[in-house]
């Protein structure tokens, strides 16, 4: 009898994968695609999304070509979110997708929060704006001409085109609904909410909303002679990256959090209901089990500060390894050196909104060396993820995940620095075995998310926090707030002179 595996696709920001598990968990196969990310000069960050099915299709084919004797069960899909990613009445991409980082739209959000529009999509959808989310793009679309928004006729997420390419079948789930026009509350899309930000003409964009883990269409004729699935194979409803890795933690019950660090940060907790949130900072995505929620705040503080370090400081050519044994040779608290972590063209958005934030060292001096001025960028990122766990009032184990975390430096800072126990997720690739553990139950493999996830569940690494590094990064980390206060009010000028200079 052939063995049973379930593929796991993960629609990634600067890379896309499928990764076999066989249904103990273990994994048969993966293969990567790179997939660049176009920036632009007025804060424009899009990738092409033929391109992104295009290394979708090489991967599935890749993976069962390495399990030609196995027998696929089905196809779990997960994917970055936020962003425009416009189709038109054929199903063609009306031009490259604008991605979650792009920060075209900046004075528009500042403009939203003075002028009312904020308030409206925090009341409904419950999310913070900021650049990248979809609404705020397209308005931008519309009002600059950018992309003939009137040709569009349906709008899929990463996810949502990656499943519309194997299928042929335009849906979403909850959790991406919420990024648009969804009622929270009412779990439907929001006719209030559209009007009143003046673009009702957008609703007729939105797809059909289904559970995560419900039944979904099956791979096309077409989607099979390009992947190598075989048709009929069942595909996943699944849910937005930051989200689905709850799912392969199994992680469904109120109160149980995690976080991940990859392109950008995640700290997120499930609550029962909107009205339980923590913070007016954050965001919340229905997450279609009833009136629940997943609260969470997505700072844009992520591993590109460390590859940036990398090649700054002359690293390039050294290992993760090298480079984090250069970084424990400082000590805690970076002899006083404090990095802001703010590096994304598109500002930050959490805990706090500041399209114009940038990135910075402090408190440097001739006799700071290297190490010093490296291991700072990894207490910046830390700091910038503690700041979020406090705000959310997370409390107990910290479950991590994502390819920030299997820095092991990163996981002992962020234990030290909140005193919390760290859990690290053993094996890689959270996203993926989070679709899948969707798409087992879509597929009628398991009966529930629990029973899927406990099917596919993985060995998990324990940091205990140092004790005597606690007062030392409590301290730093006070430094840390103190010293991004004192410079916020300069961003926005050094934004301009960016801007001027670089004209």
């Amino acid at each position: 009898m052939a063995e049973k595996i379930v593929i796991g696709v993960d629609g990634g920001t600067t890379a896309v994968k499928a990764v076999a598990f066989d249904l103990a968990g273990n994994i048969r196969a993966k293969h990567y695609e790179s997939i660049p990310v176009m920036y632009g000069k007025n804060g424009e960050a899009e990738q092409d999304m033929e391109a992104i099915w295009k290394g979708v299709s090489t991967c599935l084919r890749s993976v069962v070509e390495q399990c030609v004797e196995s027998e696929i069960v089905a196809i779990g899909l997960t994917g970055q979110g936020d962003g425009a990613w416009l189709v038109d009445e054929n199903g063609e991409p009306l031009g490259p997708a604008a991605t979650w980082l792009d920060g075209r739209a900046s004075e528009r959000v500042n403009t939203w929060s003075e002028n009312g529009n904020a308030e409206v999509v925090l009341a409904t959808s419950g999310t913070t704006i900021f650049g990248g989310l979809f609404p705020v793009l397209y308005e931008e679309f519309r009002e600059n001409g950018e992309r003939d928004v009137a040709r569009a006729h349906a709008h899929l997420y990463c996810k949502d085109w990656l499943r519309y390419r194997l299928t042929g079948e335009r849906m979403t789930d909850y959790t991406e609904a919420s990024r648009t026009f969804l009622n929270v509350e009412t779990m439907e899309y929001s006719r209030d909410m559209a009007d009143k930000l003046g673009m009702s003409e957008a609703l007729d964009l939105l797809v059909p909303i289904l559970p995560a883990d419900a039944p979904g269409p099956v791979v096309s004729e077409e989607a099979s002679r390009e992947t190598g699935v075989p048709s009929g194979t069942p595909v996943g409803i699944g849910m937005i990256d930051v989200a689905v890795t709850g799912a392969g933690l199994a992680a469904v019950d109120d109160g149980e959090g995690w976080l991940i660090l990859g392109t950008t940060g995640f700290v997120g907790t499930l609550l029962p209901e909107a009205q339980a949130r923590k913070s007016q900072a954050s965001m919340v995505l229905a997450t279609g089990r009833g009136s629940q929620v997943l609260e969470f705040l997505v700072p844009m503080t992520g591993t590109p500060n460390l590859d940036w370090i990398r090649d700054v400081i002359g690293f390039s050519d050294r290992s993760w390894e090298e480079i984090e044994a250069e970084a424990r040779t400082a000590p805690a608290g970076s002899g006083g050196v404090i990095y802001l972590p703010y590096a994304s063209p598109g500002g930050e958005r959490a805990p706090f909104l500041d399209t114009a934030a940038s990135a910075s060292w402090m408190g440097m001096s001739l006799t700071t060396p290297a190490s010093h001025v490296l291991r700072a960028v990894y207490e910046g990122v830390a700091f910038s993820l503690v700041e979020c766990i406090d705000t959310l009032e997370m409390r107990g184990d910290l479950v991590v995940s994502g390819g920030g975390f299997r820095s092991q430096l990163l996981c002992e800072i962020l234990a030290d620095a909140t005193g919390q126990r760290v859990v690290r997720q053993e094996a890689p690739e959270a996203g993926a075995r989070g679709a899948a553990v969707l798409a087992l139950v879509s597929a009628g493999q398991a009966p529930d998310v629990a029973s899927a996830a406990n099917m596919l569940k993985t060995d998990m690494e324990i940091y205990e926090p140092n004790p005597e590094n606690l007062a030392m990064y409590r301290r730093t980390h006070e430094v840390f707030v103190a010293a991004r206060r004192a410079i916020q009010p300069v961003w926005p000028q050094m934004r301009e002179l960016r801007h001027e200079s670089e004209a």
